[in-house]
C-alpha cells in the first residue's frame, strides 16, 4: 500500500480526522474508532512501517516507547493501567497496513468477541513482550 493511501499516514498528515491524544516527532496516539473497552487507543509510528513482520532489533526502542506513551495516555484519560492490554495484530489479521499498537483498558470490560480478537500471544494477536522477544532472537 502506498503511503498516500494509508489511512494512518493520512491521519498523521492531517488529511483524515482523528481524536489525537498524544503526538511527538516519532509517534501519534489516537482513539480507536471501534473501541473494545472504554479506553482503546492506537499508537503508531509516524514513519510508515507496514506491520510487525517489518520490524527488526533496531525497532525495539520504538515499540517500548509506543507502549510507554500509550499506557500514559490511558492513565491520563482515567483508565486503569492495572487492567490493560497492549498488543499488535499479526498479518493477515491487521485491518490497516501501518504498524499500530492497541492499548485497551479496562481489559476486564471487553466483550467475549473482543476477548477473542485481542487474545494475547495467539495466532492473530501478539503482546509487546512477545514482539520484543522475537526481535531479540533475530
Amino acid at each position: 500500500m502506498s503511503v498516500e493511501k494509508c489511512t494512518f499516514c493520512r491521519i498523521i498528515s492531517g488529511l483524515e480526522p482523528a481524536n489525537i491524544a498524544y503526538q511527538d516527532s516519532e509517534i501519534a496516539i489516537f482513539s480507536n474508532i471501534h473501541p473494545a473497552a472504554t479506553h482503546h487507543f492506537l499508537a503508531i509510528p509516524k514513519t510508515h512501517i507496514d506491520n510487525i513482520n517489518h520490524l527488526n532489533i533496531s525497532h525495539i526502542p520504538l515499540i517500548e516507547r509506543m507502549a510507554q506513551k500509550a499506557t500514559r495516555v490511558v492513565e491520563d484519560s482515567g483508565g486503569n493501567i492495572q487492567d490493560i492490554l497492549l498488543g499488535f495484530h499479526k498479518p493477515p489479521f491487521n485491518a490497516i497496513d501501518h504498524l499500530h499498537l492497541h492499548c485497551i483498558s479496562p481489559m476486564s470490560e471487553m466483550s467475549f468477541l473482543s476477548r477473542l480478537i485481542y487474545r494475547p500471544n495467539d495466532l492473530w494477536f501478539a503482546s509487546v513482550e512477545q514482539i520484543v522477544r522475537k526481535l531479540l532472537q533475530m
